[in-house]
């Protein structure tokens, strides 16, 4: 998979107890980011569909700047084919309450290559929780936290910070290395869009892109992660979010 793609088409997401017990030995209390992080899934009409054959819909994951926005990655709002000028249903799962509202996009961020979108709700969602931003920066090494839905399900995976991009395509990016256990891809198809917290529950990025190579073999091609001690998940960091988005209000 290109690490750009980590939309998940079709999601059937469930909320199991794995979740909390993940969630409970992570530095973060399970209260802090209840509500916080919800999956996010689109389905297409039947012109849409006509256009992209095979696919019925996109999903990511994306979290609550107020109870009527939400933050994803720009690539996710994209996908989704989610417009300025126009409503379009959006499905909003948070834990076991799912809500079709409808949704459209306010406004995207960022400089680099990488973008956060910000999308409004035509409704508040009644169990939003706003999770404060972090607006000072991470510092190597900082132990760093992501809710997201992967494979349709939601996974809390712990990780690290590794330093902030300064040069080319990284520029702008907050690098960091997330892994549960021995799987480093545990942040994977689903994972845009998702915060990510410090240990003190406050969001510090949002993920954008898995870093994954792909070998050639006999029954397909392999996806590996990259290297032990080396970033594997781009991020933006979400202090640049709440910059722009409150000098443009």
């Amino acid at each position: 998979m290109r690490g750009r793609t980590l939309l998940v088409v079709f999601l059937t997401l469930l909320l199991g107890t794995a979740f909390h017990t993940r969630l409970e030995a992570s530095c973060i209390e399970p209260a802090r980011l209840a509500h916080s992080a919800i999956s996010i899934t689109r389905y297409f009409n039947d012109e849409e569909r006509a256009a992209r054959p095979g696919l019925i819909g996109a999903s990511g994951t994306g979290w609550f700047l107020s109870p009527s926005m939400i933050v994803t990655a720009e690539h996710v709002s994209a996908g989704m084919m989610l417009m300025t000028q126009g409503w379009k249903a959006l499905d909003i799962k948070d834990g076991n309450d799912t809500r079709s509202v409808p949704a459209r996009i306010v406004r995207t961020m960022g400089l680099g290559a990488e973008k956060l979108a910000v999308i409004e709700l035509q409704s508040e969602f009644p169990s939003a929780f706003s999770a404060a931003i972090r607006m000072t920066p991470l510092a190597p090494d900082d132990q760093v936290v992501t809710l997201a839905y992967t494979g349709g399900r939601p996974r809390v995976v712990g990780g690290r910070f590794v330093k902030y991009g300064d040069d080319g395509s990284l520029a702008g990016t907050a690098l960091l290395e997330m892994f549960d256990g021995q799987d480093r891809l545990a942040v994977d198809y689903g994972a845009s869009g998702a915060p990510v917290y410090d240990c003190d529950g406050r969001i510090a990025a949002v993920i954008t892109t898995v870093i994954t190579q792909t070998f050639p073999g006999m029954s397909g091609g392999m996806r590996i992660s990259t290297a032990w001690g080396t970033p594997n998940v781009l991020s933006v960091p979400a202090h640049v979010l709440l910059r722009e988005y409150s000098q443009s209000q």
